[in-house]
């Protein structure tokens, strides 16, 4: 049925302001028992009032509170309706940069895939690596043919890249297939909002099957906080992932790493005997 809240219907056509949705009637029951709450502990810190008096001034209360908290519902509503239209309006340099409107520069992987053609000014705001790679003074050339290489990125992900710079985001099943070759990226190239988001993906997917991984990034990203993390994980999972397949590769190819883990396995257990774990 029409609700006479979230109704997307022009104010004069809306419906009665006594017709409203489930979800809508669920919000503002959740919204009461708040406001109640709230001046429920206000009446229990107020303890020169009386009981008669509390009485009296409840409902005043509840109202001004669950008006304050309408109030609120829309200010954040209208700041999510704001950054809508910022994303719609950013949206036309992913536009730009898919039909190659006005493009003055070709990035080239490392794997002599195709160039991506792409906006200097923007490679330039997002990077002060890549502004130094596309700047020239007296010293330096301009780049050949107006072409740059990213020598570590294949086709894919410097294209996940690319988008990732115009965008400040990726679509959930390409950030979770190159993080690790993005993160690299925003190490190598100074980008720290990648960095971030890289980060937050990787935290956010810790798993047995991945720790390893992880680690290893974040060792070669020199990433202190996201490393302990890692490596905490894997202590306190350490036979589902010294067992797995990955682990022989991992261990020849980082035996710093596998110190650091049996180093961390062993106080590990020294700190869970000494409290009598």
């Amino acid at each position: 049925m029409d609700c006479s809240i979230c109704t997307t219907l022009p104010f004069i056509l809306r419906p009665p302001r006594n017709t409203i949705c489930p979800a809508c009637y669920e919000g503002a029951r959740s919204l009461i028992a708040l406001t109640n709450k709230l001046d429920n502990i206000d009446k229990g810190a107020d303890k020169s009032s009386t009981n008669s008096s509390s009485t009296t001034v409840s409902s005043p209360k509840s109202s001004k509170g669950f008006a304050n908290a309408l109030k609120w519902v829309k200010e954040m509503k209208d700041m999510e309706e704001e950054m809508n239209d910022k994303l719609t309006f950013l949206g036309s340099s992913v536009t730009s940069f898919r039909d190659h409107i006005h493009t003055d520069i070709q990035v080239k992987p490392g794997n002599n895939g195709p160039p991506i053609p792409a906006h200097r000014a923007l490679l330039a705001s997002r990077s002060e690596i890549l502004k130094n790679m596309l700047d020239s003074d007296g010293c330096k050339a301009p780049p050949n043919d107006n072409t740059i290489t990213l020598p570590e990125l294949d086709h894919e992900e410097l294209d996940a890249l690319l988008e990732f710079l115009y965008t400040g985001t990726l679509p959930k099943e390409k950030a979770e297939k190159h993080v690790y070759s993005l993160s690299v990226a925003a190490d190598k190239y100074d980008i720290p909002f990648l960095h971030k988001f890289c980060e937050h993906r990787m935290l956010g997917s810790l798993n047995s099957s991945n720790a390893l991984n992880v680690l290893e990034i974040s060792d070669l990203c020199s990433n202190q906080g996201l490393k302990e993390t890692a490596l905490n994980f894997i202590v306190k999972n350490m036979e589902d992932v010294i067992f797995s397949a990955r682990f022989d590769a991992f261990a020849l190819k980082n035996p710093h790493l596998t110190v650091q883990i049996t180093r961390a396995s062993f106080m590990d257990l020294k700190s869970r005997r000494n409290i009598g774990v």
